[in-house]
């Protein structure tokens, strides 16, 4: 990954999520406390290196919500702050970040630094207001210390991902994330069909499952949902959600309402693996999604790989033109699944 692109992305993901946690208490600015409880959903090294000092995202609020609280009682005010409410920042919108916050975030990525999240870490703990070293003596640890683990190169997280070698005529997006639940919880959401539209954006209503007599030589193992045993080769049909977020309604093409979901591999609480199909779109090549998940600190890792055909025949010919445009379509998609299921257990 270059740094551009590494950039790009470190930028795009925390500014999202420290959108939502400023959503959560009201506001529609997020200021350098809110880009520090971002840091703390981060799957690079700098997460990493919070959670690993108990600086976890709800220890964090606790920090903040605490520092506000302060704030105003030494003004001589007595009162109490509102209760934060769920992440709005999906159904709403005129969210953004504070000039300070972008100006941090774009010194992160200026040139000499390593464009990711322990240079947005380092440049809110030099910052001259002080509210990040303020927020860290409330959770017990100090800048010095922060930066001592950040020099220290972290031990990659063991791995049990799927082991099937892509086929030749197949791409791949893959993403990985940082998900604030215990595995078992993940797990749950990911592998209950009942559950999909909890973590598909796109998903709207789940008809019963339907077992099939065969199954392919791809196919293992089983998980549970609902109390019933759900074998690999159960099929469900999914009907595409027609209203968005925030209510407004959603187009969806007729050829894409309906897509059949198969599962191709299920061994709990490790890995699950989704077969998508459009049974009324036959030009559209089958989508395979998969989450392998492993236990981290203060909540799990989790692996989303998205497999799909190429297309074949005379459409292959488009294909160095369409392939980029597909992939990042791709990549989209993927973001958007990672966040709802970040905003799911937040």
């Amino acid at each position: 990954m270059s740094k551009f692109t590494r950039y790009a992305a470190t930028s795009q993901s925390l500014a999202l999520a420290a959108m939502e946690e400023a959503s959560r208490r009201g506001l529609r600015e997020a200021d350098l406390q809110d880009l520090f409880l971002a840091l703390t959903l981060s799957d690079q090294h700098a997460g990493h290196v919070l959670r690993d000092l108990g600086i976890t995202i709800n220890a964090g609020r606790a920090a903040v919500e605490q520092c506000q609280k302060d704030q105003i009682e030494s003004l001589g005010i007595s009162a109490s702050l509102p209760p934060a409410g769920d992440i709005v920042v999906h159904k709403t919108s005129g969210y953004e970040l504070s000039k300070r916050a972008l100006a941090l975030i774009g010194r992160a990525g200026d040139k000499g630094t390593t464009a990711d999240a322990a240079a947005v870490l380092r440049e809110l703990l030099d910052e001259p207001s002080g509210i990040v070293t303020e927020l860290l003596e409330r959770l017990n640890t100090t800048p010095g210390l922060v930066i001592a683990a950040l020099d220290h190169p972290s031990t990659p997280l063991p791995q049990d991902k799927a082991t099937r070698p892509r086929r030749r005529g197949e791409s791949t997006v893959i993403n990985e994330s940082f998900v604030p639940a215990p595995i078992d919880e993940v797990w749950a959401l990911l592998s209950e069909p009942d559950r999909i539209p909890e973590w598909d954006p796109t998903a709207g209503t789940v008809e019963n499952a339907i077992a099939k007599t065969a199954s392919s030589p791809a196919t293992a193992g089983n998980h549970e949902s609902n109390g019933e045993k759900v074998q690999a080769g159960a099929t469900w049909t999914v009907y595409a959600s027609t209203t968005q977020p925030d209510g407004k309604p959603r187009k969806v093409n007729e050829k894409f309402r309906r897509r059949t979901l198969e599962v191709l591999h299920a061994t709990p609480p490790r890995r699950i693996s989704w077969f998508l199909t459009y049974p009324d779109s036959i030009t559209s090549p089958p989508i395979t999604r998969t989450f392998d998940l492993a236990p981290a600190t203060g909540g799990t890792h989790l692996t989303i790989t998205m497999t799909w055909a190429q297309r074949q025949g005379w459409q292959q010919l488009l294909s160095p033109v369409l392939l980029p445009l597909r992939r990042f379509l791709t990549w989209i998609m993927v973001t958007q699944i990672r966040n709802t299921i970040s905003r799911t257990f937040r």
